[in-house]
C-alpha cells in the first residue's frame, strides 16, 4: 500500500480522547492495547532506529513550540525554613535618619581577591539586564493581606501571626526593582505613576531606616531570627545581609538611572544612597557590621547569612549572585573600577565553586556550609547562572547552565505531547506531591507498574517532565485510560514532541567533532513532514559553531549556525562543547 493510503488509514483510525484530538492520548482500557500511529512507517528493517517511531514524528517538529524563554520560578522567601520572632526587650537599632553624611569613605578594596578577568558584557539588551525578568504585577502593586503585605505607606512589610510588622529588607528591594521594571513597561499613565510611586517609597524607606557606620550604609534587620535546618542563621536584631546589601544597590542605582519621572534632587539623592550601600561592599570583617570576607584560598564572598564569627557564614550561592547584580548596576551607573573588580572576583568565586554547588542529577545545593540539597533553588541557580553568562559572554557560565538543566531540568507546559514508539513499555504510579511534583517525605517511591504494548507508535499528553529521584527524566500522562501514570524519556521510543527548555546565547559557542566520530545532524520539518537526517564524520576533529541549545524531540541538542549545517541540530552528548 503507498504510504499516502496508509495515512490516510491511519489518521482515521487514530483513538481519539473524548474532547481531544489527533495529539491525545491513542489508548483506552488497561493491560495490552492496540493504537494507531499518526505517522507512517518506512519500510524499517530490523536495524533501523526507527523501526517502531516514524521518521515523519521523529524527524519533524509540531507548530507551536520552540524559542521560549526559560521559566523564571516565583521568588523565593529568604525567611522560609526559618522562624522570626520579636527582638529582645531594650533592643537598640541604631537608626541613622536624617541628612546622609560622608565620613570615613572606602575607597579601594576590602582585601586582595582571586580574579580570573571576568568582564561586564557590553551593550546588555534590556530583557536581559538584572531584576527585568521579575515585574511586579498591577494585582499586586497594592498588596493588602498576607504575611507579606503594604502598610498605609505603601511600603512592604513583613507581618507575624501576633499581628506585629518588621521592616524586611529583601522583601522591600525586591518589590520596589520589580516595581521599576514595570514602570519601565508601563503605558497607561496612572499605573505608570503608581509603579514609580511604590518602588520610591521602597527606596525612602531603606534610607529613613538606614544605619551609617564603617563609612557605608546598612539596611538592618528589625526582628530576631532562627533557621530550623542551617546551623548558625540563629541571628538577635539587628543583623545584616549582604544579599540585602547588594540588591540595595539595585534599587537605588535604578531609580537614579531613570531618565523621567524623578526630580533632580531625587536621581542625586539615590545616588548618594547607591554610593553608601557599595560602600558596605568595600569593608571586610575586621569589624561589624560586615558581609564582605575571602575564604582560605583567597576567593571573594558577598554572605547572604555573615555569622558571628569573622569570615564565617553560611555562603549562600543564590543571595551572593543576586547581591551581584547590584555590583552590574552600579558599575553601569558610575563605570567605578572598584565594582569592575568587586565582578570580577564574584564571578571567579562561583566558577570556581560550582562543583560545589552542583549535584550531578539532582538538585543542588543551597550553600556551601550545609550542603543541603535545595529543591526549592535549584531552577533559581538555572535562571540566575543564564544571567551571569549573559552579563559576561562566558562559555564557563554556558557549559555550568548546561549541566544545571540535565541535572533537573525546568518543567514544561502542561498539554506538551509525547511521541510512544509501537512495543512494549512499563508505566509507573509514583508516590508525588498531587501535582506530580517532588516532595521528600514521598521521595518518587513506585507505587505500582504496568506493562503496555503498542501495535504502533502512538502519542500522549502531558503535564510534567522532571527528574525522577534516584532514576532519569520522565513524564507524566495528562489524560487517557493512563492518565497519572509516568514513563521514562528514551529517545526515539518515548520522547517530548518539539523544541522545549531553549535556551540562546548572545555570543556563539563552539561545538567539536572528534575524529572518526559519526554523529547526526537533523534539519527538522514540520507538522509531520519528516526532515533531513546527516551522518557526520570527519577525518580529523572538527568545530562549527552553535547559537542555541535546547530539549528537541526528547534530546539535548544544539543549534548549529556554521554556513555548511546553518540550522541543523546535534544531540549535544555527541560532541563536545567549549572544549567540555
Amino acid at each position: 500500500m503507498a504510504g499516502k493510503r496508509r495515512a490516510e488509514i491511519g489518521r482515521r483510525r487514530f483513538i481519539r480522547l473524548a474532547g481531544g484530538g489527533a495529539a491525545g492520548v491513542a489508548v483506552v482500557g488497561g493491560g495490552a492495547v492496540t493504537a494507531m500511529a499518526t505517522g507512517v512507517f518506512e519500510s524499517p528493517t530490523p536495524t533501523d532506529p526507527f523501526a517502531n517511531m516514524p521518521r515523519s514524528i521523529a524527524l519533524s517538529l509540531p507548530s507551536g513550540t520552540g524559542g521560549e524563554a526559560l521559566p523564571v520560578p516565583p521568588l523565593p522567601d529568604p525567611l522560609e525554613g526559618g522562624s522570626v520572632s520579636a527582638p529582645s526587650a531594650g533592643t537598640h537599632i541604631p537608626y541613622t535618619g536624617g541628612t546622609p553624611t560622608e565620613t570615613d569613605v572606602p575607597t579601594t578594596l576590602p582585601f586582595e581577591f582571586q580574579k580570573a578577568g571576568y568582564q561586564i558584557a557590553p551593550d546588555l539588551p534590556e530583557a536581559m539586564r538584572p531584576w527585568r525578568n521579575r515585574a511586579t504585577t498591577w494585582a499586586n502593586v497594592n498588596l493588602s493581606s498576607g504575611d507579606y503585605h503594604l502598610n498605609s505607606d505603601g511600603v512592604y512589610m513583613k507581618y507575624t501571626a501576633d499581628g506585629k510588622s518588621y521592616d524586611h529588607p529583601v522583601g522591600q528591594i525586591q518589590f520596589g526593582l520589580g516595581c521599576i521594571t514595570s514602570y519601565r513597561v508601563e503605558t497607561d499613565p496612572t499605573r505608570k505613576a503608581v509603579f514609580l510611586q511604590r518602588a520610591k517609597a521602597q527606596a525612602d524607606r531603606l534610607i529613613a531606616k538606614r544605619v551609617e557606620t564603617r563609612g557605608a550604609w546598612y539596611f538592618p534587620y528589625p526582628f530576631d531570627f532562627t533557621h530550623a535546618e542551617h546551623s548558625g542563621v540563629v541571628y538577635k536584631a539587628p543583623w545584616y545581609s549582604g544579599m540585602a546589601q547588594g540588591e540595595a544597590i539595585s534599587l537605588f542605582a535604578q531609580l537614579a538611572a531613570l531618565e523621567d519621572g524623578l526630580s533632580a534632587d531625587e536621581r542625586a539623592l539615590y545616588r548618594t544612597a547607591a554610593d553608601g550601600a557599595f560602600a558596605s561592599l568595600l569593608r571586610a570583617d575586621n569589624a561589624n557590621p560586615w558581609v564582605v570576607n575571602k575564604d582560605k584560598a583567597g576567593y571573594l564572598w558577598i554572605q547572604e547569612y555573615p555569622f558571628k564569627t569573622a569570615g564565617t557564614g553560611d555562603y549562600t550561592y543564590n543571595g551572593m549572585i543576586f547581591a551581584l547584580f547590584g555590583v552590574w548596576d552600579y558599575y553601569r551607573l558610575t563605570g567605578n573600577e572598584l565594582a569592575a573588580q568587586l565582578y570580577d572576583g564574584a564571578c571567579t568565586t562561583m566558577a570556581r565553586y560550582f562543583t560545589l554547588l552542583r549535584n550531578p542529577r539532582w538538585f543542588s545545593y543551597y550553600c556551601q556550609t550545609h550542603r543541603i540539597p535545595a529543591n526549592t533553588y535549584h531552577h533559581h541557580h538555572i535562571t540566575l547562572w543564564q544571567q551571569l553568562n549573559w552579563q559576561t559572554n562566558s562559555s564557563v557560565f554556558a557549559h555550568q547552565l548546561d549541566m544545571l538543566i540535565e541535572d533537573v531540568p525546568p518543567g514544561v507546559k502542561s498539554g506538551s505531547v509525547i511521541a510512544i514508539a509501537a512495543g512494549t513499555h512499563t508505566l509507573y504510579k509514583l508516590d508525588t506531591k498531587a501535582d506530580g511534583g517532588w516532595v521528600k517525605a514521598k521521595a518518587d517511591k513506585i507505587l505500582s507498574s504496568k506493562k503496555v504494548v503498542f501495535a504502533r507508535a502512538t502519542q500522549a499528553p502531558i503535564d510534567m517532565r522532571r527528574r525522577i529521584q534516584g532514576a532519569g527524566v520522565w513524564y507524566r500522562i495528562s489524560a487517557g485510560a493512563y492518565k497519572g501514570y509516568w514513563i521514562g524519556e528514551a529517545y526515539p521510543k518515548a520522547f517530548l514532541r518539539g523544541e522545549h527548555v531553549t535556551v540562546t546565547y548572545r555570543v556563539p559557542r563552539t561545538l567539536t567533532i572528534a575524529a572518526n566520530a559519526s554523529v547526526e545532524a537533523i534539519s527538522f520539518g514540520t507538522n509531520g513532514v519528516a526532515g533531513t537526517l546527516k551522518t557526520l564524520k570527519y577525518s580529523a576533529s572538527h568545530t562549527l559553531q552553535f547559537d542555541r541549545r535546547a530539549m528537541v524531540n526528547g534530546r539535548s541538542m544544539v543549534r548549529v549556525t556554521s554556513e555548511e549545517l546553518a540550522g541543523y541540530w546535534i544531540p549535544a552528548n555527541q560532541v563536545t562543547t567549549d572544549g567540555h
